[in-house]
């Protein structure tokens, strides 16, 4: 089994800038990654990231994730995708000098999507390169769209398509970004209460108050990232879902099996 770690666009960058890395923070989440790797030998990992403040700004700009004509400018479309990437260079540069054998694979570049849903992803590349005990480093992208002409897929959605559509089953998914789900917005709200479970007691109500993201986000914000998350729970027998912040050491801790007095959890039973 596999687990899934996702970093966080609007924690790895500052969202409120443009094409703005936090190279210390990335270059510490990857070396924690290490630790959990030596830690834990067989520890099987595929790594997504958003696109924070270098995809997002863009994407905003062209409304790409609304769907280009056939007609219009695409330029848009063409410097989105060359932002994603400069921030996949990043990461991977980071998971590298951790001693991690990251690699780069391009999403758009073998997939398709229609209504802003996958419909079509060539992965064998994934497959390959775990194969070879590669780690493969995946980021939100473009996507050309079947039926509005130009989207923008989430990292979420990617991994929900790798669970689901390949036999790369994860075990746990770890999304590394908001330091919990709340009961609302902790920014404004001082009495908002950390919700440590995510079951289907209480899913109806966490997703009512939920709220969306704080800077520019084209894929939907945190209630679109709880529903597909419980969506894929729900689909994935044994399958958890941890979000959790980004203190030092919190990753590390949530690659092994420590019970963490942080986050939140999500289990469809």
């Amino acid at each position: 089994m596999y687990t899934f770690i996702k970093l966080g666009g609007s924690v790895i960058t500052d969202k409120s800038g443009r094409e703005a890395a936090d190279l210390p923070l990335i270059t510490r989440l990857a070396h924690e990654i290490a630790q959990a790797r030596a830690a834990r030998p067989n520890l099987r990992l595929i790594i997504g990231h958003g696109s924070g403040s270098f995809g997002h700004h863009y994407a905003a700009k062209y409304g790409v994730h609304r769907g280009l004509a056939a007609d219009a400018d695409w330029m848009g479309f063409a410097l989105t995708a060359g932002a994603a990437l400069r921030l996949n260079r990043i990461v991977v540069d980071a998971l590298l000098a951790a001693n991690i054998p990251a690699v780069e694979i391009q999403p758009s570049a073998a997939l398709r999507s229609g209504g802003s849903q996958v419909i079509a992803w060539d992965t064998a590349s994934v497959g390959v390169a775990l194969s070879h005990s590669l780690i493969p480093v995946i980021h939100g992208d473009v996507a050309f769209d079947s039926q509005q002409g130009s989207a923008i897929i989430s990292t979420e959605q990617l991994l929900a398509h790798l669970a689901l559509a390949t036999d790369l089953r994860p075990s746990r998914i770890i999304l590394v970004g908001e330091d919990a789900v709340y009961t609302a917005d902790p920014r404004v709200d001082l009495h908002a209460e950390r919700i440590p479970l995510i079951t289907a007691d209480n899913i109806d109500a966490v997703l009512h108050g939920a709220s969306g993201s704080h800077a520019v986000d084209v894929t939907g914000g945190m209630r679109s990232k709880l529903d597909l998350m419980w969506r894929l729970v729900q689909a994935t027998p044994g399958l958890e879902v941890r979000l959790i912040g980004t203190r030092p050491g919190l990753l590390a801790a949530a690659l092994g099996d420590d019970d963490l007095d942080a986050g939140t959890i999500i289990r469809g039973a």
